[in-house]
């Protein structure tokens, strides 16, 4: 099981890259709509955006899984994606009844509109399947080595045109195979329609216990991506911006828990701290609470509580299920592009569906959640915060802050394999997890620290997570590196062959004096992120622990 979830977690953090854009493209389409703005260069611009999901995919899901997050998997991703969708345009067959009785330049045209709007409900999914082939391609094939006459189409440009081919796999899988698919997921679609209040009592539930492994953006993906048919939309998200009165259930019922259970659920851990200590965690409460109530950025509230007291973690996965089924029950349709705040419920109220329940409903969860977490808090004595035990002492000495000091937290740069975020996580690849210093990173402002397996560490800051990776790259990067370790130097025919060793770009750049003396079979055993010999007597050594 941890082998699988260790599997599983680079493509949750690789659905978070394209999902990043819909903020912008639901701003757009809505300020431009008519009744806002009524400027319709401005929501054609946003429904552009929601028309090429499939295209983002496939470039965000590639640079996510790629290592270093590198540009040249996104193109990949955009060959791939582009290849399999239009081949398998040349593969579909038309049904007669769509050309029947016309011309034959018009039979054309509508033929070619027909296929266009069939595999428009296939784009996602065949989004991030060509993602995460040009994800694997390019972690795979980035430093492969041609013969010397083929050189320019090694390395990284070799992943584009293997992708390319991979795309015509693609095509044949959705051109031949479009109608059993398009029934798979009508089929899937259906069955989470018949399911009622179950079916979305279960998905509200499994949203909120997955988030402990971050694989909850891979279930939110198949509700609001790929569920339902409206027109060319498909999934719950898109077919709410597209228009359709029907979508919307597998949102609304986040806007209670996020604008008003979560929020009061601040309040009861507050009134529940000991009185000594309520100034202390008083502001990062309000903090929380403003957070979730504004933008619908959970995280950081629920990793306060969800390993000081799982208990209230598990009523909350259940109330947040409840939610949904309670607003689909009262017929409120709501959405957001971003997340159930605040924001995005004033953005698009003009698109809801009975809006205005949710301030009723809205304060009986405020009511439910104070208090419930308020009773099991002061009934079972649950360390929530500021009612924990008091913190061990701090270390002595003045405390790195920034990049800077998560860096140092986390074990040091040598420390720090890979460094990527999420909305409101750090999500890392650590040489060795038992390294950090957790007190620390507490001290710093980290909310929390989740041990998915393995050398993956996930650190719980809020909204500014991706931020702060960039700059712990940064950091890293800076950091002076250590040469390279005795095995390499053997393997490079020992430190009397070394004639001058550099570092760019976390790599060794090492020339040697005679290349025959190196030992090929050696190096790739020392070298174990690879190496290159871009030229005679010049050798490029991936350095390890860089992120």
């Amino acid at each position: 099981m941890r082998l699988s979830l260790d599997r599983l977690q680079p493509l949750g953090r690789a659905l978070m890259l394209p999902i990043a854009v819909l903020p912008v493209a639901a701003l757009l389409l809505r300020l431009g709509q008519p009744d806002i703005f009524g400027i319709p260069f401005v929501a054609d611009a946003g429904g552009a955006i929601f028309a090429s999901l499939g295209l983002l995919f496939a470039i965000g899901v590639a640079v996510g899984l790629a290592r270093e997050n590198h540009g040249a998997a996104g193109l990949a991703g955009a060959v791939a994606f582009v290849v399999t969708v239009e081949g398998a345009k040349s593969l579909l067959v038309v049904p007669p009844e769509v050309t029947a009785g016309v011309a034959q330049p018009i039979a054309d045209t509508l033929a070619a509109a027909w296929k266009t709007k069939e595999l428009a409900k296939l784009s996602v999914p065949a989004g991030i399947l060509s993602g995460l082939v040009a994800g694997w391609l390019y972690n795979r094939y980035h430093m492969v080595k041609p013969p010397e006459y083929l050189a320019f189409f090694g390395g990284r440009r070799f992943v584009p045109i293997v992708a390319g081919c991979a795309g015509l796999v693609g095509a044949v899988l959705f051109g031949l195979g479009f109608p059993a698919l398009e029934a798979a997921i009508d089929t899937l679609s259906r069955w989470v329609v018949s399911a009622g209040g179950f079916g979305l009592f279960l998905y509200g539930l499994l949203n909120r216990l997955l988030i402990v492994t971050g694989l909850h953006h891979i279930l939110n993906n198949i509700a609001w991506f790929i569920l339902g048919d409206y027109g060319a939309a498909t999934g719950d998200l898109n077919r709410f911006f597209a228009g359709d009165p029907s979508a919307g259930a597998f949102m609304a019922g986040f806007f209670p828990v996020m604008m008003f259970g979560l929020p009061a659920a601040c309040l009861a851990m507050y009134r529940s701290a000991a009185p000594e200590r309520r100034k202390g965690v008083g502001g990062m409460f309000l903090s929380l609470a403003l957070t979730s109530f504004l933008t619908g950025v959970t995280e950081p509230i629920e990793y306060t509580f969800m390993f000081l007291a799982p208990v209230l973690y598990l009523l909350h996965a259940v109330l947040t299920g409840v939610s949904m089924v309670v607003m689909d029950a009262l017929g409120v349709k709501l959405g957001f592009g971003f997340s159930a705040g605040l924001l995005d419920y004033g953005l698009n109220f003009g698109l809801s569906t009975r809006p205005l329940m949710l301030l009723p409903i809205g304060a009986a969860y405020f009511a439910i959640y104070y208090a419930t977490f308020r009773f099991f808090i002061v009934r079972f004595d649950l360390k929530t915060p500021g009612r924990d035990a008091e913190a061990a002492p701090e270390r002595a000495g003045p405390v790195t802050s920034g990049a800077a000091g998560y860096v140092e937290a986390l074990g040091g740069a040598a420390n720090l394999r890979t460094i990527d975020a999420c909305t409101t996580r750090l999500r890392l690849t650590l040489e060795d997890v038992g390294l950090i210093d957790e007190p620390l990173l507490k001290r710093l402002g980290a909310r929390g620290v989740v041990r998915p397996g393995g050398n993956a560490l996930q650190v719980v800051i809020g909204p500014l997570a991706d931020t702060l990776a960039g700059e712990m790259r940064d950091a890293v990067r800076a950091a002076p590196a250590p040469g390279p370790d005795a095995s390499m130097i053997a393997a490079l025919g020992g430190q009397a062959n070394i004639a001058a060793c550099g570092v760019a770009a976390g790599r060794w750049r090492i020339e040697v004096a005679d290349a025959a003396a190196v030992d090929a079979r050696s190096l790739d055993a020392a070298a174990s992120r690879g190496w290159a010999n871009p030229s005679p007597g010049i050798f490029h050594i991936l350095r390890p622990g860089r992120a």
